[in-house]
């Protein structure tokens, strides 16, 4: 896997939160399907809590932030909580800031914070 290839695994915990890790870059070339089929199948699980863990997202630009918002849309409409949790790379959180969408994400430093949201 090359350094800007998107790589996603999801883990289920015992009390039923989903813990979706991403790493490499969330943009219109490395493509965001895997994230976006994770995403969906946590809002479809109806579990009580999705923590996406983006700390090892090195890029992400608008498809990703669209993929997130969707995401973030979905898990609102199933009733499920979704936490993007970082640390945050400087780029990732910047995206945030720059597009006016900090507010429309619930957000923790990090995965263990995001766990006990």
């Amino acid at each position: 896997m090359s350094a800007d290839e998107l790589h996603v695994v999801v883990e289920t915990t015992d009390d039923g939160v989903v813990v979706i890790r991403v790493r490499g870059s969330l943009d219109g070339w490395s493509g965001s399907s895997g994230l976006v089929e994770a995403l969906e199948k946590a809002a479809r699980s109806r579990g009580r809590l999705t923590v996406a863990d983006l700390s090892r997202l090195e890029f992400a630009d608008s498809t990703g932030l669209h993929a997130l918002l969707n995401a973030q849309r979905r898990h609102t409409e199933s009733g499920v909580r979704l936490v993007l949790a970082g640390p945050f790379g400087t780029g990732v959180r910047r995206l945030f800031e720059v597009s006016g969408t900090a507010g429309a994400f619930s957000f923790a430093d990090t995965v263990d914070a995001a766990l006990t949201c």
